[in-house]
Order: C-alpha cells, then sequence, then structure tokens
C-alpha cells in the first residue's frame, strides 16, 4: 500500500522538489511548470511554502474576480489507473482596469483540491496558466486544463472536492525571487464542486447461446473499479447492481431484479428465457464510483 509523504514548507519559488518521495509512495500536489511560482505566492501564506519568508514581503490584494467556472464541463471526474486525465476548465475572469492580465508575468489558474479551503487543503492540482480572451476593457473569457495522474492519488482521495481560482501579477519582479511587496494576488475561494471518483467497470456474460424458451439462463458478471493505492482494478464488493433486459427492436431496459455483487465483486442470477433480446448490468454509483452500464449481451431465444 502506497503512504503519501507530507512537507510542511519548501523553500523558494519552484522548490517543488522538495516535495520529492520515493517511488513506492505517492506524489504529492501537482503543479504544472508555467505556473509553479504563482503558485508558490498564492500559497505562501498557507503554511505549505516557505516562499514568503525567503522571498521577503508581503503580496498585495489585487482587483480581480473568478465567476462562471465550469470543471469538466459540469460533470464529475472519474480516474482509472493508467490514463492521465486532462479535465477543461473555463472561468470569466473580471479585473480593474489596472490589472494587466496580458502581461507577461501575470498567470491565472484554478486549483482542484480536496479539503475544507484553498489554504487548508489536503491534496491538490493545479492548471496550466490559463488562455484569456477579452469580452470588454475588465472583462475575460479564459480556458485552461488540469491533467489528473492516478498515480498522485490515493483511495483516500475520491470523494467531495472543490476548485478555487487565483490569479497573481507579478509586476516585473523576478517570479524566482520577487519582493512580495509589488506582487499582487487574488483568489476566489470556493468557485464550485464536484466529486473526483474512482473509474468504473461492469461486464456481463449471458448463458447458454442459444436457448430454449422457458430454459434457464445465468447471467454472470464482475463490477469492479480502480484502485489508486496499486493503481490496479478491483472487484467492488456488496453493491447493489440491477438486471435490466432490452427486448429485440426495442431501445429501453427494463430492471427485472436487483442483486449484489460478492466479496470479490462478481454478479451471479437466473432467469427464464422468454424472447430474444439483450441482457446488461446496471450500477447506480456511488460517491466514490461513478455509475456505469455493461454493453448488452444478446441472447437468441429458440
Amino acid at each position: 500500500m502506497r503512504i503519501r509523504a507530507t512537507a510542511a514548507a519548501v523553500t523558494g519559488a519552484l522548490a517543488l522538489s522538495a516535495f520529492a518521495v520515493p517511488a513506492a509512495q505517492a506524489a504529492e500536489p501537482k503543479v504544472p511548470a508555467d505556473i509553479a511560482a504563482a503558485s508558490e505566492v498564492v500559497h505562501s501564506d498557507s503554511g505549505r511554502s516557505a516562499f514568503a519568508a525567503a522571498a521577503g514581503g508581503t503580496p498585495y490584494a489585487m482587483n480581480a474576480t473568478f465567476s462562471s467556472v465550469k470543471v469538466n464541463n459540469g460533470k464529475n471526474i472519474a480516474v482509472g489507473t493508467t490514463n492521465v486525465v486532462k479535465v477543461p476548465v473555463t472561468f470569466k475572469l473580471t479585473h480593474g482596469a489596472d490589472v494587466d492580465i496580458h502581461a507577461a508575468d501575470f498567470f491565472a489558474g484554478i486549483e482542484l483540491y480536496r479539503g475544507a479551503s484553498f489554504n487548508e487543503s489536503i491534496f491538490f492540482f493545479d492548471s496550466n496558466d490559463a488562455s484569456c480572451t477579452d469580452s470588454s476593457a475588465t472583462v475575460a473569457n479564459c480556458k485552461t486544463t488540469v491533467q489528473i495522474d492516478p498515480f498522485a492519488l490515493l483511495n483516500e482521495d475520491a470523494g467531495s472536492w472543490k476548485a478555487a481560482g487565483f490569479a497573481v501579477a507579478f509586476n516585473g519582479e523576478d517570479p524566482e525571487n520577487p519582493n512580495l511587496d509589488n506582487v499582487g494576488v487574488a483568489v476566489t475561494d470556493p468557485t464550485n464542486s464536484f466529486k473526483l471518483q474512482r473509474y468504473s467497470k461492469l461486464t456481463v456474460n449471458a448463458s447458454p447461446e442459444p436457448v430454449k424458451k422457458g430454459k434457464t439462463i445465468t447471467v454472470t458478471g464482475k463490477l469492479s473499479r480502480a484502485n489508486w493505492d496499486d493503481n490496479k482494478y478491483h472487484g467492488y464488493t456488496n453493491q447493489p447492481v440491477k438486471l435490466q433486459f432490452r427486448k429485440k427492436g426495442s431501445n429501453t431496459y427494463t430492471t427485472l431484479k436487483t442483486i449484489k455483487s460478492n466479496s470479490t465483486g462478481e454478479l451471479k442470477t437466473t432467469v427464464k428465457a422468454s424472447t430474444d433480446g439483450y441482457f446488461r448490468y446496471s450500477f447506480a454509483g456511488t460517491t466514490t464510483t461513478p455509475a456505469v452500464n455493461a454493453t448488452g449481451d444478446f441472447v437468441d431465444v429458440k
């Protein structure tokens, strides 16, 4: 089982290497290189970074706010065991006339986090620096991407997450060694919430095929979900799963019965053959695991 290393502080704008842990452990919060210095600044007073002490000074509150934040098109995020999930994010950035959001040293991004607040998060992923298009002199529509790597996650991370918007204007200061008194910071927290879920799989097999009308059909299958502690799929145990049937020529599935997965996630039940059609299992999902339907298995009834 992997465990997550923690670090109370890091030194320097780009001192993310201080979070390095052995390969057997989960990675620490993910911050893309193009926004790393800005992330250090906005977290400088959160207890997660010693950047403020090293750089000196205190950032001033910049006139900028985030609204209409949409994470993953408003859907929950499901992550498997190997593929990095690229989460699209859009938002509106409203700012003062004196804030140059197109300056080379201005950064705006979205942080997805688990925890009570932006400054009290347990774990987080930051977006890349956003691309913004002006809709007026003080309003811009922006888009970016957050990349979620399953190898950075543990099972404990599944569940409720939040998003926050943050912006930093370095105003000509060296991002790696700024006088923070000259650096502007804005944070909107939280902007919205969502579920980060362990990707689920569901299979079905109805046999025999073909079968005589009135004879018994045995329907087996398995419900499994991603395990972020070992990056494998394991059976999801003791979960209610519906057995559904769709007549040949119909587009609608009807629930025949509800059974529970066993101690290894396996499913098994029987029904009487009546007419040609498709059998499938359907799982409604939980807070930590998304809903999933098996692909229907056709049975020819003679």
